[in-house]
């Protein structure tokens, strides 16, 4: 297949680009400037898409970026940087002459209510009570293409643990010093995904032309993860203890109380489609997706 995939130069771009090519498929990238097997975002909305068979959306800020304070103009860039990509790549779609046959955009699970109890599948409700949910709702709604024969897929992800990028970065220097361990009260849910398994169902939502809708983007053994046993888990990966607590104020006093939420509050999310649809996940187990990552 012609892939054309948007943020394909990021954390999560890189591994589905691998898989993609190692399976035998066309890579494009649509990123800020355009150049060898990529375009620029300016280019795709003055000259449309070029021939292609699938469309993955991946762009979008790093939403927990410590370096950036949390402020109107970074929530501004936050959602731009998702819902505008995203409607770049519709509109561009329904105006092609010859529709890709897939479109799959990669969303999150902050759609759902934090709870320590309640369990999400992918059709229970969300999306309307805090910014993160109502960002996933523009950003999904900014995908919908009315009467398109392109089948559409949203792939809900959870934290991505990979080598490279992703939260697993910011954490291995102090958990390799012994200075990790859990977030706030350590009890909420840490809803995780190896970048692999997450690669693998955007490739797998691509491949199989039965498969549309919505996607929880989890291991299947994430809803009994706490971030108390993800700090013990990475620790013993590490050969270290996960002995220092990291309190809910500091975490706040980083992060601001609105992006503190994602790290001291979770979900508990079930990837009952994705199984449904005949994935088979690399990494269920997080004992064996984390000895993969810092290995």
């Amino acid at each position: 297949m012609r892939v054309v995939v948007g943020g394909g130069t990021g954390f999560v771009g890189r591994a589905l680009t691998q898989l993609l090519r190692s399976r035998g498929h066309q890579v494009t990238h649509v990123s800020r400037r355009g150049g060898k097997d990529r375009i620029s975002w300016e280019e795709l909305s003055r000259s449309g898409l070029p021939l292609c068979d699938a469309v993955v959306n991946l762009a979008g800020e790093n939403v927990l970026n410590p370096l950036r304070r949390w402020s109107d103009a970074f929530c501004r860039e936050v959602i731009s940087s998702r819902v505008e990509t995203t409607k770049t790549l519709a509109k561009a779609i329904a105006a092609a002459e010859q529709p890709p046959r897939a479109w799959v955009l990669v969303t999150g699970v902050g759609y759902y209510r934090p709870s320590p109890t309640a369990e999400y599948t992918e059709d229970s409700p969300g999306g309307d009570f805090d910014f993160f949910s109502r960002l996933v709702s523009s950003w999904e709604a900014a995908a919908l293409i009315p009467g398109s024969p392109t089948r559409g897929v949203v792939v809900r992800s959870g934290v991505v643990l990979g080598r490279d990028g992703g939260a697993i970065a910011q954490m291995l220097l102090p958990f390799r010093l012994g200075l990790g361990g859990p977030m706030g009260s350590g009890l909420q849910p840490f809803p995780w995904i190896h970048i692999q398994d997450l690669s693998g169902i955007v490739c797998h939502a691509l491949e199989k032309e039965s498969v549309q809708g919505i996607l929880n983007g989890v291991a299947p053994s994430s809803p009994g993860t706490s971030n108390g046993s993800f700090a013990r888990e990475l620790a013993a990966a590490l050969g270290r203890p996960a002995l220092v607590p990291v309190p809910g104020w500091a975490v706040r006093a980083v992060f601001g109380a609105e992006r503190a939420v994602m790290l001291l509050e979770g979900q508990r999310v079930l990837p009952k489609r994705t199984l449904e649809t005949g994935y088979h996940f690399i990494f269920p187990e997080l004992p064996a997706a984390l000895r993969d990552i810092v290995a």
